[in-house]
């Protein structure tokens, strides 16, 4: 197999290596907003970069032109998620879920009229989406969630809770499970919506998180009443379109780019930092910890690339998307483990100590990396597929 890229892919990537140092906002530089700390000056800095992104039909290069995308190769996607990732633009969880995960269902399973109205806004940075997943009681046996909608007239009526739904305070749409026959078989009886966010009924509260942020929300629906479009696709098949949505979820393809950032910043530390006249970087533990990162990372980024290789054979990666989520969640989790060693004590500052490294970067990510290898279906359920879609293991002796 040849790893090289194309003289044109090459040529993509300067370009888009040159519009960054352009359109990133200094501000957004500045502030550095990580994982799981959206701030309503970051959200909005996020959010402008996104329209910017979408007149150029970057933000869903994937999709149709007609949908607002540029029908971009899956190689040359590839190329444009590792530069943003790399570089730390704005555009991270809270753009995968509207563009890819969501829209990636909706493009398979949307009536031509749904796909106009949504693919349409999300190519353009014009709206957003947030999960309704997750359930006080229903978190990785996703299949057991009770929400529920019932057909009432010309309307569907829905009543739940949700939880951990990340940006639903910001969203202008929520791509919800609910249960539609509860006699049904559990994995037969659920449907998927796509409801407007500023729809009576809803409560959304807010869940401050580790770092002490507001990005999850529990969601509450009391006798939400939605049109009868709202529903995707057919009634009671939604479980097919969540785990097609969740498979998207799992092949994030810049993760590899975004990691690889952070080891260099904890390299430059350990070269610059001097104990006793020598350089950090001269323990041979520490240097070895070092290089077992370097390695882990390009395993992860030759799982990136396979995903996109497979994407552009019309191939749709299952348990290859599996494999790729669990070993860039716990490599983001040994990356932060080996960042805050390294760093000793300066690893304890936040960002507002002038001794700070890197604007805690570390720190923070070793606090926010904690929910990663949960969201997206937990680090052992990951193994659960790879074993039995890619190993083909039985579920039970």
């Amino acid at each position: 197999m040849d790893f090289r890229f194309s003289e044109e892919e090459e040529a993509f990537r300067e370009e888009v290596k040159q519009w960054l140092k352009k359109e990133i906002s200094p501000r957004w530089t500045e502030i550095d907003a990580g994982l799981w700390e959206e701030t309503e000056e970051s959200w909005a800095l996020l959010r402008e970069f996104q329209r910017k992104l979408g007149q150029k039909g970057w933000l869903a290069p994937a999709y149709p032109k007609e949908y607002g995308g540029s029908e971009m190769s899956h190689l040359k996607r590839l190329v444009l998620s590792e530069e943003l990732s790399y570089h730390k633009a704005p555009f991270g969880i809270e753009t995968e879920i509207s563009v890819n995960w969501v829209g990636g269902a909706l493009s398979l399973f949307g009536s031509e009229q749904q796909k106009k109205k949504y693919l349409t806004e999300v190519a353009k940075g014009e709206s957003c989406f947030c999960l309704g997943y997750s359930e006080p009681n229903s978190g990785s046996d996703l299949a057991s969630i009770q929400t529920r909608a019932v057909e009432d007239g010309d309307s569907w009526v829905i009543n739940g809770q949700k939880t951990w739904c990340s940006f639903a305070h910001y969203a202008d749409y929520c791509w919800l499970g609910a249960r539609t026959d509860p006699d049904a078989p559990k994995h037969k009886g659920i449907s998927m919506f796509v409801i407007d966010m500023k729809t009576p009924g809803i409560t959304v509260r807010p869940l401050i998180n580790i770092l002490n942020r507001h990005s999850f929300n529990e969601v509450f629906l009391d006798d939400v009443r939605v049109p009868k479009d709202a529903l995707i696709g057919q009634k009671n098949k939604g479980w097919y379109q969540l785990a097609m949505a969740l498979d998207f979820e799992r092949s994030l393809i810049g993760t590899a780019a975004a990691n690889q950032r952070l080891i260099e910043n904890i390299m430059a530390f350990a070269k610059e930092t001097k104990v006793d006249g020598k350089s950090i970087s001269d323990d041979p533990l520490i240097k070895d910890e070092l290089a077992e990162l370097a390695v882990e990372n390009e395993v992860l980024r030759m799982m990136c690339y396979r995903i996109a290789w497979m994407y552009s054979k019309n191939l749709h990666p299952s348990y290859e998307s599996s494999m790729s989520l669990l070993l860039s969640s716990e490599l983001l989790r040994h990356t932060a483990n080996v960042g805050m060693r390294v760093l000793g004590h300066y690893g304890e500052l936040d960002q507002d100590s002038k001794w700070a490294v890197s604007k805690a970067r570390i720190m923070r990510t070793y606090l926010s990396c904690i929910s990663i290898g949960v969201g997206g279906g937990t680090n052992e359920i990951q193994r659960n597929i790879v074993a039995m879609r890619g190993l083909g293991l039985p579920r039970q002796q």
